[in-house]
C-alpha cells in the first residue's frame, strides 16, 4: 500500500472538525418575571449540558440563581438595583454590599461583571445620575481591596444616550451626558479594562421599509458619505454610532459590550413583525455576527461580548404580548426557534428557523415588578421623578441642544404598552436624525 495516496489522520480530523455544525457561544439575560419558570438549579444544568450559552446576566443579586451556577463554569453578571446606587458611594456600604452579595459565592460562581444599575441616564433622576460613576469607583476599590480583581464593573445604557446615529459618522452622545457622565465613566472603564455596555435593539427601529436592514437580510444598505461605508445591517450601524461617539470623547479603544438585544417571537396584533421567523432571523444573524470576530466597519476584528434578551418567555411581563415573548426558550426548555444554540448533534449547521407558532405567554416566576427586566425599561424601582431626564447642559453647548425627547415610559411599573411604544419612537427618532 502506498500510504502517500491516503489522507493522513490529522488531515481527516481537520476535515471532520470542519464538517461539524457551527456552535456559537453567546450570553443571555436571565429574567425571572413569570410564574411557571423552572428552578434555577435546573436552568444552570440545562445551560451547561445542553446549550452553547456560556454566560448569563441577571437583573439583581438573586442568591438562589447565583448559587445555582456555582461550579458550572458559566460566567454570571449581577446587577445593583438603581435605587441602591447612591448608598454605594460610601466605602463602608460598598464593603458591606460585597460581603453580602459577592464574597459568599465567588469564585465558585464565576461572577465576571457587576452592572451598576440599568439605563440610569435614561431613567434618572439627576441625583441618581450624579451618583453613578462615583459608586462605580467606590465599589471597584472595595473589590480590589478584597482581591477580587477579575470582577469588572460597568453600567448598561439604552441608545437614548445618542443624539443621533444616522449616519454613524455623525453620531454623538447627548450634550450634558457626554462630558458630565459618560466621559468620566469611559475613563474609569479604560483604567479598569472593563466594557462600555449598551442595549442596541433593532426591533425598536423597525419599519416595513427597513425590515431586511434590521434582520441581517440582504438589502440595499445605508451609505455613510463621510466614510464611504455602506452599512448592510442596523446592528453594525448602531454599534459604530456608539463607537464614533466614544471616539469623540477620546475613548475609541474601550471595548463595547452588548448587554441586551433581542427580538420577540410574538406580539400584539398590530406588531406583525414580532414573530418567530423574524426572531430567528435576527438572533441567528446576530450570533453569526458576534462569533465571526469580523467586528463592524469601524471596529474590525472585534468579537463583542453579547447577551441576548432573553432566556425564557415570561408570562408576568406586559401588558403587551411583545414583552412576554422575547425568550429563546419556553419554560419547559423547548426552543421557540432554532438558531443552533443547542449541543444536540445535527447533520449540518442549522439555518435560523422558527419551531412552530409564536410562543404562548409562558414565563418565569418572580414577585418583582412586571417591568424589572423589560428591554428599554428600568430594571429596578426608580427613586423619584420620571424616566428620561433631560441631560444637564454641557459647558460647550447651548441649552437648546440638550433638550431630551419625551419620556418612553413612566415611573409607575404598571405603565401600559402605549408608553413602551414611546420608547420605540425615541429610538426611531435617533435613527432618523
Amino acid at each position: 500500500m502506498n500510504t502517500s495516496e491516503h489522507p493522513s489522520l490529522p488531515f481527516l480530523l481537520l476535515v471532520a472538525l470542519l464538517l461539524l455544525p457551527a456552535a456559537y457561544s453567546i450570553g443571555v439575560n436571565y429574567g425571572t418575571l413569570g410564574d411557571d419558570l423552572p428552578p434555577p438549579s435546573e436552568v444552570a444544568h440545562f445551560l451547561k449540558t445542553r446549550t452553547t450559552i456560556d454566560r448569563i446576566r441577571i437583573f439583581d443579586v438573586n442568591t438562589t440563581i447565583i448559587k445555582a451556577f456555582a461550579n458550572t463554569g458559566i460566567l454570571v453578571s449581577v446587577t445593583v438595583p438603581n435605587g441602591d446606587i447612591p448608598s454605594l458611594t460610601d466605602a463602608r456600604n460598598a464593603r458591606r454590599w460585597i460581603d453580602a452579595n459577592i464574597k459568599p459565592f465567588y469564585p465558585a460562581t464565576k461572577i465576571n461583571y457587576i452592572c451598576m444599575g440599568t439605563e440610569v441616564l435614561h431613567w434618572g433622576p439627576q441625583p441618581l445620575i450624579d451618583s453613578l460613576v462615583p459608586a462605580m469607583k467606590v465599589l471597584n476599590a472595595a473589590l480590589v481591596k478584597e482581591g477580587f480583581n477579575e470582577i469588572k464593573i460597568s453600567s448598561p445604557h439604552s441608545l437614548g444616550i445618542l443624539l443621533s446615529s444616522v449616519p454613524p459618522s455623525n453620531a454623538s452622545f447627548r450634550p450634558g451626558w457626554d462630558v458630565g457622565t459618560l466621559k468620566p465613566m469611559l475613563e474609569f472603564l479604560k483604567q479598569t479594562k472593563s466594557g462600555f455596555m449598551v442595549n442596541p435593539y433593532t426591533y425598536f427601529g423597525y419599519s416595513p421599509s427597513n425590515a431586511n436592514f434590521c434582520l441581517f437580510k440582504p438589502n440595499a444598505g445605508l451609505f455613510d458619505k463621510a466614510t464611504g461605508i455602506t452599512y448592510t445591517n442596523q446592528f453594525d450601524q448602531l454599534m459604530d454610532a456608539v463607537h464614533v461617539s466614544m471616539k469623540k470623547l477620546g475613548y475609541p479603544d474601550v471595548e463595547v459590550v452588548v448587554a441586551e438585544t433581542g427580538w420577540p417571537s410574538g406580539g400584539d396584533p398590530a406588531n406583525l413583525h414580532a414573530n418567530p421567523v423574524n426572531a430567528a432571523a435576527y438572533i441567528g444573524g446576530l450570533m453569526k455576527k458576534v462569533n465571526s470576530g469580523d467586528g463592524t466597519p469601524l471596529m474590525p476584528g472585534r468579537k463583542f461580548e453579547t447577551y441576548i434578551f432573553a432566556l425564557f418567555n415570561e408570562n408576568l411581563k406586559g401588558p403587551s404580548l411583545d414583552e412576554k415573548n422575547f425568550g429563546l426558550f419556553r419554560p419547559d426548555f423547548t426552543q421557540v426557534y432554532n438558531v443552533g444554540i443547542m449541543h444536540a448533534p445535527q447533520a449540518q449547521a442549522p439555518s435560523p428557523s422558527p419551531l412552530g407558532a409564536a410562543a404562548a405567554s409562558d414565563a418565569p416566576s418572580s414577585s418583582a415588578s412586571p417591568w424589572d427586566d423589560a428591554p428599554f425599561f428600568n430594571k429596578s424601582k426608580p427613586l423619584t421623578g420620571s424616566p428620561v431626564q433631560a441631560p444637564p447642559t454641557s459647558s460647550n453647548t447651548n441649552a437648546s441642544a440638550t433638550t431630551s425627547t419625551a419620556s418612553p415610559g413612566a415611573a409607575n411599573p404598571n405603565v401600559n404598552f402605549a408608553t413602551k411604544s414611546a420608547a420605540a419612537f425615541i429610538l426611531a427618532m435617533t435613527l432618523l436624525m
